[in-house]
C-alpha cells in the first residue's frame, strides 16, 4: 500500500502514532525510546518507525511544519494505514507570563488563523478539539510523573515570523489571542484535530514550551532536548493506555 507521501504496507503502522514535526526527532524517539524499531517510511525524508514501548506496539512519524503538512500525513495515516490515534509532540510559544519554558501545554482546543477548515465546506465555524479520552489519560499520566502542565486552547498559526515586529505585545495577533485566554502558539494542532473529527479518529497535541513570547525567555538547545524528552515520555505513557 502506498500513498503519494507514505510508502508502507498495511500493518506497518501501529494503532497509535506519535507525531513530532522534525524527522530527526522522529528518529531520536525511535532509537532512544522504542524497542526493535523498524523504519517503515522515508518518502521525502519523513521518517516513520514502528517498534514497542513497554511491550505495546507504537509508531512515530514526522509531520513536517505547518497545517498543510500535518494535514497530509495525518489524513493518509488515518485513512489508509489503520491508524486510530495520533499524538502530536512538538514545541510551542507561551502567550502568558505564568507559563514558563519547560512547562507542558496540552491542547484541549485549537484556534486557528488558517483557512484549513474551508476545505470541509461547513455552514459555519468548526471548533477543533482534542479527543477527551486521550486528553484525560494524558493529564492522569502527567500527574503521576509530577510534570508541570497547562490545559486549554492553543492557536495554530500559519505565521511564524510576524510582520508586526516592534509592535507592543498586546497589539500583536498573539497578544489578541492571549486576551481570549489562549495559552500558546504552535502551527499544527488545528488541522490534526479537524482531520480526526472528519474521519472518526482520535487526536491530541502535547507541546513543550520552548519560549515565552511575552517575556522573551527561551530554552537553550541542551535544555530543549531534555524538556522534549519529558514530553515524549508523557506521550508514550499515554499511548500505551489507549
Amino acid at each position: 500500500m502506498a500513498t503519494p507521501h507514505i510508502e508502507a504496507n498495511i500493518g506497518d503502522f501501529a494503532k497509535t502514532v506519535l507525531m513530532p514535526g522534525d524527522p530527526l526527532r522522529s528518529q531520536f524517539i525511535a532509537e532512544n525510546f522504542l524497542d526493535n524499531a523498524k523504519l517503515v517510511n522515508n518518502v521525502r525524508g519523513i521518517r516513520g518507525y514502528t517498534g514497542t514501548y513497554k511491550g505495546k506496539e507504537i509508531s512515530v512519524m514526522a509531520s513536517g511544519m505547518g497545517m498543510p503538512s500535518i494535514g497530509i500525513y495525518s489524513h493518509e495515516l488515518f485513512s489508509f494505514f489503520g491508524v486510530e490515534n495520533i499524538i502530536r509532540v512538538g514545541s510551542a510559544g507561551a502567550l502568558r507570563e505564568d507559563i514558563k519554558v519547560r512547562d507542558i501545554v496540552i491542547a484541549m482546543g485549537a484556534c486557528t488563523d488558517s483557512a484549513y477548515a474551508n476545505s470541509f465546506n461547513l455552514p459555519g465555524t468548526f471548533a477543533p478539539t482534542a479527543d477527551y479520552k486521550i486528553l484525560k489519560t494524558c493529564t492522569e499520566e502527567a500527574d503521576k510523573l509530577g510534570m508541570k502542565y497547562h490545559v486549554g486552547n492553543v492557536i495554530s498559526s500559519d505565521v511564524f515570523y510576524s510582520a508586526e515586529a516592534g509592535t507592543p505585545f498586546s497589539d500583536t495577533p498573539n497578544g489578541k489571542w492571549a486576551k481570549m485566554g489562549v495559552l500558546a502558539v504552535e502551527m499544527e494542532a488545528a488541522a490534526l484535530y479537524m482531520n480526526a473529527a472528519k474521519l472518526g479518529k482520535h487526536a491530541l497535541a502535547v507541546c513543550t514550551i520552548s519560549d515565552n513570547t511575552v517575556t522573551g525567555e527561551e530554552l537553550s538547545s541542551a535544555d530543549r532536548q531534555s524538556s522534549f524528552t519529558d514530553m515524549i515520555t508523557l506521550a508514550l505513557e499515554t499511548a500505551i493506555r489507549l
